[in-house]
């Protein structure tokens, strides 16, 4: 099992990379419930420099609702958290990931999960290979 479903693009800006992924995240039924801006938060704190780095948290409300009927502690793993960074290889390049949601089925052990994360994994597919486009 592999921790993230993943892409890769080229975008004209950073703020480019994040819209887009937040509207093929739309068009699969999640909405945008947290937006972390890693490099901001770490300068301001920290005085660090890093490069652009964002954490979605992605949900989609049907399918949280379901998880959470089966485990009232999945709550613990919500939303599914989507990161769109730069790549510090090539500057030229978003990396797009999300967390792979079988990532759920494996932590909790609860069979019950495994319908709820595989449609969950199928959408955010769909949502990342929209970007590959790009």
């Amino acid at each position: 099992m592999t921790l993230a479903i993943s892409t890769t693009l080229h975008a004209d800006s950073f703020d480019e990379a994040v819209e887009l992924t937040r509207n093929a995240l739309a068009e699969q039924g999640f909405g945008i419930l947290t937006d972390i801006d890693m490099a901001a938060t770490l300068k301001a704190k920290l005085g660090e420099d890093m490069e652009d780095y964002r954490i979605l948290g992605a949900c989609n409300p049907p399918l949280a609702h379901r998880a959470v009927d089966v485990d009232r502690q999945i709550g613990l793993l919500l939303p599914c958290n989507v990161i769109v960074r730069r790549n510090p290889a090539d500057a030229g390049t978003v990396i797009v990931e999300a967390m792979n949601p079988d990532v759920m089925v494996q932590v909790t052990g609860e069979p019950g999960l495994s319908p709820i994360a595989a449609d969950a994994a199928a959408k955010l597919r769909a949502a990342i290979d929209t970007l590959r486009e790009h």
